[in-house]
């Protein structure tokens, strides 16, 4: 299916009998929250297109991309079987604050939940569990006020929660925009977090054959 605007703003970027794929914009839900004001999501309006759609995996509220969505309750079980086993490969792009002193590594910080602060998570290295960010730089500049900045290519190993945020913060390059994990200074250089899953490729439940997907990056 060619890319497409389906009903209350949600751009499609592939359907077929299986699955379903979107590029969520900042500042919408994955899936509805606790309240009558949280209840507006991407599941949601999906749901009011195709009613077999199943939440598969989600992107946190302030992030954009692709996000995949299963259709009916056997495909939710194969694909939810595919990202728990990583046969998926995810992409992110992400500015940062500062220049990182290498063009690329490893952030190997196990994290955990920082309870007295939920929804926050932290580095712990006793109680977190395993998590693993590999970083490149894409590109070094600078922002209005002149200082530096990093745009990179993100792809995390594993999938915990806020894991490219806190890592990212964690070495000293919080994400522009990011009201809780970076600095002051850092959080009001960008009107959104700039945190964007660009890429996702997935085996298809059908046949195995790579599905490869993409959102262009709007910032």
């Amino acid at each position: 299916m060619h890319p497409d605007v389906v009903p209350d703003c949600l751009q499609c970027l592939h359907a077929d009998a299986q699955l379903l794929a979107f590029d969520k914009p900042a500042g919408l839900l994955s899936v509805p929250g606790r309240g009558a004001d949280k209840q507006d999501s991407l599941a949601t309006r999906a749901l009011a297109h195709w009613p077999d759609a199943r939440v598969v995996h989600r992107l946190d509220m302030a992030t954009s991309g692709v996000i995949v969505l299963a259709r009916g309750l056997e495909m939710q079980r194969v694909l939810s079987a595919a990202f728990a086993e990583r046969r998926v490969d995810k992409r992110y792009e992400a500015i940062v604050d500062g220049w990182p002193e290498a063009d690329g590594g490893d952030i190997d910080l196990a994290l955990g939940a920082d309870w007295p602060n939920r929804p926050r998570q932290q580095v712990d290295p006793v109680m977190g569990k395993p998590s693993l960010t590999r970083w490149r730089v894409l590109d070094r500049g600078h922002g209005p006020d002149g200082a530096p900045r990093a745009r990179l290519a993100l792809t995390p190993v594993t999938g915990r929660s806020h894991q490219l945020r806190v890592h990212l913060q964690a070495i000293g390059h919080p994400i522009l925009g990011d009201a809780l994990y970076a600095p002051p200074a850092a959080a009001d250089a960008a009107p959104r977090l700039l945190l964007h899953a660009a890429s996702l490729t997935l085996p298809h439940p059908l046949d195995a054959r790579p599905l490869r997907l993409h959102a262009e990056c709007p910032f």
